[in-house]
């Protein structure tokens, strides 16, 4: 039984981390000083062009002393679902970068699929790649999303992500497709369980307010808010539910808690 005591600080990367692979101005000092004090961790990313080993060998080029097996991408979410849900069936990802090394035992077939996965958005998803979904729908095959979001962040700005592609194949498919990482409660709930800790336990911080952080709020962990990334003003003005804390970086987060840990 929880005792309401945040133990764990669930991260998200780009946006709060980093930007583009460039370190945000005191994030590796922060993430330090809260593992030194004794929170548990987790990396939770929507990412999919990268796999949790090149995440965490980029982030220790950077100065994060982190483990591959703390970093929970989208495509690893994704792997263990369809192994789970769909045993043995041939599957073809649509996806912005080489991820197999996290789809460890996904048998992939792009010709004959029985499954379709869609991962993060890129040059792949051309007008041909998105008609093929819906018309493989519209015959019955099953769509898994490896997440939901809508955009992420560049130096350049902002990128539209798979999220924005998803209800245009629902209808033009006629089905329905099931997301499982971010805002999907499993990817969350996972992550807790990595940190062998109950949701309430938990600290999301992120840059997203409705796929990081109500989200994360939404399954009972504390939600805060960063001002980096993608993070807007307006998009926080004009929410129906506000985030449990907003902070100007991920650099306030440890004198958050030690003003007392974050009420969960």
């Amino acid at each position: 039984m929880s005792d309401g005591r945040i133990r764990g600080v669930l991260y998200d990367i780009d946006g709060v981390l980093v930007t583009s692979w460039r370190e945000i101005d005191g994030a590796a000092a922060a993430v330090r000083r809260l593992r030194e004090n004794g929170i548990r961790r987790a990396f939770l990313t929507n990412t999919t062009s990268r796999t949790c080993a090149e995440i965490a060998h980029r982030l220790r080029d950077i100065g994060f002393d982190v483990e591959t097996d703390e970093i929970v991408t989208a495509a690893r979410l994704t792997a263990e679902y369809v192994r789970r849900r769909f045993p043995d069936a041939a599957v073809w990802v649509l996806n912005h970068g080489a991820i197999e090394a996290d789809l460890d035992g996904v048998k992939l077939d792009e010709r004959n699929p029985d499954v379709v996965v869609i991962g993060g958005a890129g040059v792949e998803f051309t007008h041909l790649a998105l008609s093929r979904v819906a018309e493989l729908m519209l015959n019955g095959i099953p769509v898994v999303a490896m997440h939901s979001g809508l955009t992420w962040a560049t130096d350049d700005g902002l990128r539209i992500d798979a999220g924005a592609y998803l209800p245009g194949l629902e209808t033009a498919g006629n089905a329905r497709i099931e997301v499982v990482g971010k805002p999907a409660a499993a990817g969350f709930r996972t992550c807790a369980q990595l940190m062998r800790l109950d949701p309430s336990e938990v600290l999301m911080i992120g840059d997203d307010l409705h796929s990081d952080v109500l989200a994360a709020q939404a399954v009972g962990m504390t939600g805060v808010l960063v001002r980096t990334g993608k993070f807007r003003e307006s998009v926080l003005a004009t929410a129906d539910v506000a985030p449990d804390h907003v902070v100007d970086s991920v650099a306030s987060l440890p004198s958050l808690f030690e003003k007392g840990s974050p009420p969960g």
